[in-house]
Parts: C-alpha cells; sequence; structure tokens
C-alpha cells in the first residue's frame, strides 16, 4: 500500500507537534501544493503558519533573499537556488523546518542540462539543510504530484530523524 500526500502530511504533522516545531515552504513548481496537502490535515495550524509560492525569480529575491546574481548564474533550478529559498523562508517565518522546491514541470521550458521533469529539493532544519535532484517522468501534474510525494517523505524522514 502506498502512502498518498495527506497521510504523510498527518504523519509530518504528528512528529512536528511531537517535538514542538514548525514548519514553512518555499514552493515554485508545486504552486502551493505542499501547502495544500498540509493544511489538509486538522490542526495543522499549529506547526505550519506560513508557506510562499514564490514562481517568479523576483519573488524568490524579494521574499525570501535569494541572491539576484545567483538565479542569474545558476537558474532557479539548482541546488544553490534551492538552499538559499529553504533558509530564506526559514529565516524569513520563524519556522525550524523548511522545504524549498524548484523545477521544470513542463510541457516545455526543459533544456539539456534540465530537462523537464529535473526537481531540487531542500530540506533545512535544526541540524542543518540538505539539497537532492530528482528527475521524474510524465505529464505536468504528475511531475508536480511526485514532487510533493517526495517532498513530503523525505520531511518525515528529516524530522523524525
Amino acid at each position: 500500500m502506498t502512502t498518498d500526500k495527506y497521510q504523510l502530511s498527518t504523519l509530518v504533522g504528528e512528529a512536528l507537534a511531537q517535538q514542538g516545531a514548525t514548519l514553512t515552504l518555499a514552493e515554485s513548481c508545486t504552486g502551493g501544493g505542499v501547502a495544500h496537502a498540509i493544511t489538509a490535515v486538522p490542526g495543522s495550524s499549529k506547526w505550519f503558519g506560513t508557506g510562499f509560492v514564490t514562481y517568479a525569480n523576483g519573488a524568490k529575491h524579494k521574499l525570501l533573499g535569494v541572491s539576484a546574481e545567483l538565479l542569474k548564474s545558476e537558474g532557479a533550478v539548482s541546488e544553490q537556488v534551492v538552499t538559499q529559498m529553504a533558509e530564506g523562508a526559514k529565516m524569513v517565518a520563524g519556522a525550524d523546518f523548511a522545504v524549498a522546491i524548484s523545477g521544470i514541470a513542463g510541457p516545455g521550458g526543459g533544456t539539456d542540462d534540465k530537462p523537464v521533469g529535473t526537481v531540487w529539493f531542500c530540506w533545512s532544519g535544526p541540524k542543518g539543510s540538505i539539497a537532492q535532484k530528482h528527475l521524474f517522468v510524465g505529464s505536468r501534474s504528475e511531475v508536480r504530484e511526485q514532487a510533493i510525494t517526495i517532498c513530503l517523505k523525505q520531511l518525515l524522514h528529516q524530522v523524525t530523524g
């Protein structure tokens, strides 16, 4: 049996509540999909207070403090940018944990270096930040759903690990 995003969100919430910890999100390609899954959990306001949908580079810079030079040199879909997104969101929201997601959901926008389905994640918590790149296959909605699930699975691991 697979664990769906709402079950994962419930488990994440239970783990955060046990620690008295809070979460924030900085989403780009998922467009608030992770926040939607999290806020579907009754009582999630106890551990989730703020989320950012920073779809445009200007929003990543203005709201999360991502370096404009870095956005220009590395692109939004990069390890360095998602790390700055997560750390910026955590600081702005005053949260204990943060997750950032930036990717190319398609159907267009891919390049040889960053094909459609490329998604970078960063999970930031009290023990530091971990970034990972995944390459998903499928339609735009399938790429986004896979990204949401991976985000929550790894978040659960980070919070409980």
